[in-house]
């Protein structure tokens, strides 16, 4: 087995419980004769993991590809009907990776992401529906769900797809 030590890192997860601390210092990790460095936060498959557990950072990284995703439909397909634009959002920015695994994030960061869903879809759709103020009839007219039916579908299609795979495992069994 090969191991590419300035790639490998080590995270410490702390406990939920602050009273079970062991100790605040770790003994220093090696492999292959290369010491490795500690890090609060790594990223792996995309997946932002932190020693805490939490998952700010991962719901503010999908925030800024977010705006990312919907300033290039912007900038790029601004001269475009509705139903493409509709199209193309469906399609690119209706793509979360790894929101099913979200568990443990603060109200404040999931607040600023549905706002953020929302604003965008007003920002991205502002020439068709420049005199509509409630956002979410402007959303059921264009056929879009809002962000918290996105991340319930999602959590649904994971769990739904974790339990083929045990299903399928207690098959293999027998």
């Amino acid at each position: 087995m090969s191991f590419n030590t300035n790639k490998t890192v080590r995270v410490v997860a702390n406990p939920y419980d602050r009273s079970r601390y062991v100790s605040q210092c770790f003994p220093q990790f090696t492999l292959a004769n290369c010491k490795l460095s500690y890090v609060p936060q790594f990223k792996y498959l995309g997946h932002i993991i932190e020693h805490t557990f939490c998952d700010d950072s991962d719901v503010n990284r999908e925030l800024r590809n977010l705006f990312a995703r919907v300033n290039v439909l912007i900038r790029r397909f601004s001269y475009c009907s509705t139903q493409v634009k509709l199209k193309l959002f469906k399609s690119y920015c209706l793509c979360y990776y790894d929101i099913a695994l979200w568990q443990n994030y603060h109200v404040s960061v999931g607040n600023k992401l549905t706002s953020a869903y929302v604003s965008l879809n007003v920002l991205n759709y502002s020439l068709a529906f420049r005199n509509m103020v409630v956002f979410s009839a402007m959303l059921m007219q264009l056929n879009l769900p809002s962000f918290n039916t996105v991340l319930h579908n999602a959590r649904v299609a994971f769990l739904s797809e974790q339990v083929k795979t045990v299903w399928w495992c207690c098959y293999e069994r027998y």
